[in-house]
């Protein structure tokens, strides 16, 4: 395996708690048992000390040191966690020791020429299970950086940018073989360190810190500009409902396995079965919900599911809670499930003109799990087959993102 290390003798850069949250997500949303594979760390790595907080009954962790000269205080760093951890962790001396397992995590960031990256990320593949993830790390510049960007464009099944670590790193989960869909119903809401917590309750989605951000940088020059001017105050006063238009508040989600929840906060336009050509031949009941200036607009997933499909269709920009909003533009993200095919539906507005879809291809979706947001006024329709669910919710309804039941299966 290549050396995770910086070139010439610099030093390399670490994860911090936050990144190795970001690193570990994987394997903590996974609720049954697990393996996993920890590699290139030492006895005072974040990315240990949050897998073994991670850690369920039938878990098991195995760890493989940064240098051989390691494995002793790694031992004695296991045992000294007590009998829980220890009783789940075995360190080893090489990779070469280690069994494949559902979750492979490079514990510390990737650094150095794309060509050692490519050679570390192909070497550890080899180690994953049918179906398992790799997780990695590596700065947002340089040569391992450019390799995990391209690999994950091929193999990416989620990633997050951690700018509150130094330096700041991008994470990227890598799937290399497909994973069964069912998996979904059997992970919890991927951790996402972007979202920026205010409230124990209340998180505000990293669109709204950038957009806060700007309106105060836009402040701060007027007020150099023009330090006699009021103006300033404008675009600063601004910053806080901008940022609260962002906001993403924690929700919980019903455990009734046979229950469908709504993909955003709004109310209910319309409940309609109906066939969509983009979505082939099948009849869907589809719930659209409206969404004003003054809703949550994260986007959740309705069930869980995998990820089979995504595309986004050309057309207008109508208000959307007119019928010719039917025709805007839209994003489509389908998820194959164990009930059938279900598509949600990311429509813009009149003053919505951006789609954020973060869910690509291949990735695993908890129900209830954010996946999305349309800046402003918008829309999200549900599509659920039609012989498979049996719909709860009426036009002018309110319902809430992921809290919500608009559905049940039959």
């Amino acid at each position: 395996m290549t050396q995770v290390s910086a070139a010439g003798g610099a030093r390399r850069p670490r994860a911090g708690d936050r990144a190795a949250r970001a690193l570990i997500a994987e394997l903590a949303r996974h609720n049954g048992p697990k393996t996993g594979l920890l590699v290139g760390v030492d006895a005072g790595s974040a990315a240990l000390a949050q897998m073994s907080k991670a850690l369920l009954p039938g878990d098991t962790l195995t760890v493989v040191p940064a240098e051989a000269s390691a494995v002793r205080a790694l031992r004695d760093h296991v045992e000294a966690q007590g009998r829980w951890v220890a009783e789940r962790v075995r360190v080893v001396e090489t990779l070469a020791e280690a069994d494949a397992a559902d979750v492979v995590v490079i514990g510390e960031p990737l650094t150095g020429t794309a060509e050692e990256a490519r050679a570390t990320v192909e070497g550890l593949a080899k180690y994953l299970a049918e179906g398992g993830v790799l997780c990695v790390a590596a700065g947002l510049t340089g040569g391992a950086a450019a390799e995990l960007d391209r690999q994950g464009a091929l193999f990416g099944v989620g990633t997050d940018v951690v700018v509150r670590n130094v330096p700041p790193l991008r994470v990227h989960r890598l799937r290399f073989t497909p994973a069964d869909a069912a998996q979904a119903t059997r992970v919890a809401p991927a951790y996402r360190p972007s979202s920026v917590p205010v409230t124990r309750g209340m998180h505000i989605d990293s669109n709204g810190v950038a957009a806060a951000g700007i309106a105060l940088s836009i402040a701060a020059l007027a007020r150099v500009a023009r330090p006699k001017s009021r103006l300033w105050l404008v675009p600063a006063l601004a910053a806080v409902p901008v940022a609260a238009f962002f906001r993403d508040p924690e929700r919980d989600v019903p455990e009734d396995e046979s229950a469908v929840v709504a993909a955003s906060d709004g109310k209910v336009l319309s409940v309609e079965r109906l066939r969509d050509d983009r979505l082939g031949p099948d009849e869907f009941v589809r719930i659209a919900v409206f969404l004003s200036v003054l809703d949550v607009h994260v986007n959740r997933a309705p069930v869980a599911g995998k990820v089979v499909d995504y595309f986004v269709t050309d057309g207008g920009f109508a208000a959307a809670m007119k019928p010719d909003a039917e025709h805007n533009v839209a994003a489509y993200t389908l998820l194959d499930t164990a009930h059938g095919r279900v598509a949600v539906a990311q429509r813009t507005g009149l003053i919505a003109r951006r789609i954020v879809q973060r869910a690509p291809v291949g990735a695993l979706l908890a129900k209830g799990e954010r996946f999305g947001l349309i800046r402003f006024g918008s829309r999200t329709d549900v599509y659920l087959p039609a012989d498979a669910a049996e719909p709860l919710v009426a036009p002018g309804d309110r319902v809430l993102g992921a809290a919500t039941v608009i559905a049940r299966w039959r």
